[in-house]
């Protein structure tokens, strides 16, 4: 490994209080993803480090719950996201193809927060319903 990545990857681990190895790890797995989804980029957020439509805000998992929720039809997610090109749209559509036990998993953890689960876990952030 160049003498610069290494550097690079410490001060990247050092920054995370994380190990070099795990970040090295985290750092190619992203690597092999974006090599094999061109399209696609990895940026972090509360919940971690996400697969991401560059430049949108979008989350891979957010287009694909959309996809979904309109019953996998490609032109009513191109019409739902009528600001994204198709290869933005097909991006998400081929990591979700490439990974999608990645992507079912957070679309998982973000069906959780219903308004009911708010109230038990965070009852300050829930108005009154008395």
């Amino acid at each position: 490994m160049p003498e610069e990545v290494a550097r690079a990857i410490g001060e990247i681990a050092d920054a995370s209080l994380r190990d070099f190895s795990s970040v090295a790890n985290e750092m190619l797995s992203e690597a092999v993803k974006m090599w094999r989804c061109p399209g696609i980029i990895f940026a972090e957020g509360t919940s971690g480090r996400r697969a991401r439509i560059p430049g949108t805000g979008l989350d891979v998992w957010e287009v694909i719950a959309t996809h979904k929720s309109l019953a996998q039809d490609f032109e009513r997610l191109r019409h739902a996201y009528h600001w994204l090109s198709d290869l933005q749209l097909r991006a998400a559509l081929g990591y979700y193809a490439a990974y999608p036990e990645e992507v079912e998993g957070q679309i998982a953890r973000n069906e959780v927060w219903t308004r009911e689960w708010l109230a038990k876990q965070y009852p300050t952030l829930t108005p009154d319903q008395r």
